[in-house]
């Protein structure tokens, strides 16, 4: 009888662990985003900390599975694919030149503020500026991969209505929720300070599940979105136009 109630009360604790667990969880996911700047975007390109950090960021695409995510949903749109790529925020060009691999006869475009990364596919074209100004490259699909938290306001906004200059937007950004915080921090030996810093303030400026489609649908009607969360940290949205 003694064993048997020692193992109840063992999983009444548990079980109220767990309850805790999931409030701190829910109270986490339901605060605001917090937008602070990062320490990748204040580094110049060519600096040895922004060099390790951006190959950081291709391990932990890698592991959240972003770019064949992203891939496989343009692939479902063969005739919008066909009117040409544009990826904004492109960095280290690693994911244009995935599409321009995976789409060798598609125009693909990255933009960002950067320069042309050294090595970048021929194929390639490449679109220095602030995305923000001016009008963008014509195409299909919009790209955009971990890019949209940066912005918040009028900036989002606007980036929010280029979108709707294309047939069919792939984005996919930061789940704001505790889970990817933890599994961020089992990354902490793996990866540099500025990562370090920069992951954690990226899951903080990012979506809830709901958050982007639901600012897309305000701006008006004639699209269908499919937005979906993933364990690893990603919110994943999908729209094209109807």
């Amino acid at each position: 009888m003694k064993v048997r109630r020692g193992r109840v009360e063992f999983w009444v604790f548990r079980l109220l662990g767990f309850a805790k667990w999931v409030g701190r969880v829910q109270g986490l996911v339901m605060k605001p985003r917090v937008l602070v700047t990062e320490l990748l975007d204040e580094l110049p390109p060519g600096d040895p900390e922004a060099i390790r950090s951006r190959r950081d960021l291709r391990l932990i695409n890698f592991l959240m599975g972003n770019e064949r995510w992203i891939v496989r949903a343009i692939r479902r749109f063969p005739e919008v694919v066909a009117k040409g790529i544009v990826e904004l925020g492109a960095g280290d060009g690693a994911l244009c030149q995935r599409l321009a691999r995976e789409f060798s006869d598609v125009r693909v475009v990255g933009c960002d503020l950067v320069p042309r990364p050294l090595g970048l596919d021929g194929r390639v074209e490449w679109r220095q500026g602030d995305v923000l100004d001016g009008e963008l490259p014509r195409g299909g699909v919009l790209v955009m991969n971990l890019f949209l938290h940066h912005f918040e306001g009028d900036a989002l906004e606007c980036l929010l209505r280029h979108g709707r200059a294309f047939d069919l937007v792939v984005f996919n950004e930061p789940h704001r929720a505790r889970l990817p915080h933890v599994l961020g921090g089992l990354m902490h030996p793996l990866v540099n300070r500025v990562t370090r810093h920069d992951l954690h303030t990226s899951l903080r400026a990012g979506f809830r599940r709901g958050e982007i489609s639901g600012m897309m649908k305000s701006a008006g009607n004639g699209w269908d979105f499919r937005e979906t969360s993933t364990w690893r940290g990603a919110v994943r949205v999908l729209g094209w136009r109807v």
